[in-house]
């Protein structure tokens, strides 16, 4: 039988799309956009921004900042492990917040997933490739959703705080499994793509989360993980005197705004380009655009520098927990 309709034309346009390869990958085009549209960003804004200036006090900002997303990264880890708990599963034999964090950095090498294979080379001995996977990819969702719910907190915005609320139906059981289901089967040829089997064949019964309940703890979790986030971006602010520009509120949709098409779209690693672009895109009609050029690359590096100083904080305990216990 022939479908025809509309239903039968977003069929064909979908398989049409499938075959369509483009050189390099979407990702890699989607980073040289983002990354373009920066540069651009710095050159014409080149002359206000070396006009702009730190002072002492702004300099206690960006250094207050660094700590606040640094401890952002913990409570991100905590609410990891509240997750992985809500699953089901306490691996007395893994330490799942070091495991978090030292970790985390490895979302900056190409590909982005190397923190979602290091994951899972850990916890797979422990819980099963199932239950690792489902903990490894839920997290993520449940950050998106997460962050979304900040949005709301800038106003109306023609009706995007109430598109924001949307995807709490994500978690859903009757939703969410799957969702769930459909991205441990999609993701786990790429972490095999990536380590010969490290998710190997995992039987239906194995996948989703095996729960009919919703997340509230970790969602409510990884809802205080965005507003440290947040509240390292607003540092950024703070230094360069922004913050008149718009209520906090408005400053908190943005920032969740951006940072979720940062975590959703394929991009470079870590959101690098499409955060700022989003930004900038978001808030720059709004807020001088220079100013906001370098609040986001400030926050940019505190936050590189944040992730680092955890990972560097779980190796430096590591290594001094086997020189006394030596």
């Amino acid at each position: 039988m022939v479908r025809t309709g509309f239903f039968g034309y977003l069929r064909s346009l979908r398989l049409w799309l499938g075959k369509v390869s483009i050189p390099g990958g979407l990702r890699l085009w989607i980073t040289l956009a983002s990354l373009a549209f920066v540069v651009v960003a710095l050159v014409s804004h080149g002359e206000q921004l070396r006009q702009l200036s730190l002072t002492g006090l702004s300099f206690c900002w960006l250094l207050l900042g660094v700590g606040i997303t640094w401890f952002s990264l913990l409570v991100n880890a905590f609410a990891w492990r509240v997750l992985v708990g809500w699953l089901g599963h306490r691996p007395s034999e893994v330490s799942l917040v070091p495991l978090f964090l030292s970790s985390n950095l490895l979302k900056y090498l190409p590909g982005g997933i190397w923190h979602f294979v290091e994951r899972m080379r850990v916890l797979r001995p422990h819980m099963g490739a199932g239950p690792a996977l489902a903990s490894v990819l839920l997290e993520p969702l449940l950050m998106v959703v997460a962050a979304l719910l900040w949005v709301p907190f800038g106003g109306w915005q023609s009706g995007l705080a109430i598109a924001c609320c949307l995807p709490t139906m994500l978690l859903v059981p009757r939703w969410r499994e799957p969702l769930l289901k459909r991205l441990e089967r999609t993701k786990a040829k790429q972490l095999d793509r990536a380590d010969a089997g490290l998710v190997g064949a995992v039987s239906p019964e194995a996948l989703g989360s095996g729960r009919d309940d919703y997340p509230w703890r970790a969602l409510a979790m990884e809802m205080l993980f965005v507003a440290f986030r947040f509240g390292g971006f607003w540092c950024c602010v703070m230094a360069f005197s922004l913050s008149p520009s718009l209520s906090t509120g408005e400053w908190l949709a943005g920032f969740a705004l951006a940072w979720t098409v940062g975590l959703v779209v394929p991009g470079a690693p870590g959101g690098l380009g499409v955060f700022e672009v989003t930004l900038l895109l978001r808030l720059g009609s709004e807020v001088p655009e220079a100013s906001l050029l370098a609040v986001v690359l400030c926050y940019r590096v505190i936050a590189t520098i944040a992730d680092g100083l955890a990972a560097a904080a779980v190796w430096g305990d590591q290594v001094l927990l086997k020189r006394y216990s030596s």
